[in-house]
């Protein structure tokens, strides 16, 4: 009786933690919710003033372990430098709380991402957890990208195999390069939407 109680607490917790009026949706095909952040250098950023380009959301927690798995193969500055190249916009958003694991100060996520070689085009930060919360962020990564028209096209993991492996990587389907070559393609995204993996971001 006692570890069936026990699970079915369990169970509840686990359901309360996924209560929707924790999160807003937000759905692809649909245009995608405006935000405004700073950044870690000060400068303030709002999704608005990116109409007419393409943007990559990334959410990360360097002290993540599936967010190490990308930053120490190198798989995911790589993706930075070669999609900002071409004239993408890459937001890394840090939405961990104060206290919680993953909260760094300014001056401390430049320099890890200095040591790091990141190469977004801007890292936000969002310690409240109200853009989290908006774009429904569960995980650490969770990649999220927009259009030129301003319109939520891929939502999801950054690749299939949900693992903290780094020689997953290589055996891995990307899923937000394949995206944005289509979208540079002028075609549709094939695969608009998967579950993502990783820690669980740190409201």
């Amino acid at each position: 009786m006692f570890h069936f109680l026990r699970k079915l607490l369990l169970i509840s917790l686990g359901l309360l933690w996924l209560t929707p009026q924790l999160y807003s949706e937000v759905t692809v095909g649909q245009p995608a919710p405006n935000f405004t952040l700073s950044d870690t250098l000060g400068k303030i950023y709002s999704l608005a003033d990116f109409k007419g380009k393409n943007v990559v959301l990334e959410w990360f927690n360097y002290d993540c372990p599936f967010v190490a798995k990308q930053y120490d193969s190198g798989s995911m500055q790589k993706l930075q430098e070669t999609y900002t190249g071409k004239g993408i916009v890459w937001l890394a958003i840090n939405s961990s709380a104060p206290g919680k694991e993953g909260n760094y100060s300014p001056d401390q996520l430049n320099k890890m991402a200095k040591s790091k070689k990141a190469n977004p085009t801007a890292i936000l930060l969002d310690s409240d957890g109200t853009v989290g919360r908006l774009y429904a962020a569960q995980t650490t990564p969770h990649m999220f990208i927009i259009d030129a028209a301003g319109n939520l096209v891929y939502q999801g993991a950054i690749d299939d195999i949900p693992s903290t492996d780094v020689t997953d990587i290589e055996k891995s389907h990307n899923y937000v390069r394949m995206a944005l070559d289509e979208i540079l393609a002028g075609k549709p995204v094939t695969t608009s939407a998967t579950k993502s993996y990783g820690c669980s971001v740190k409201y």
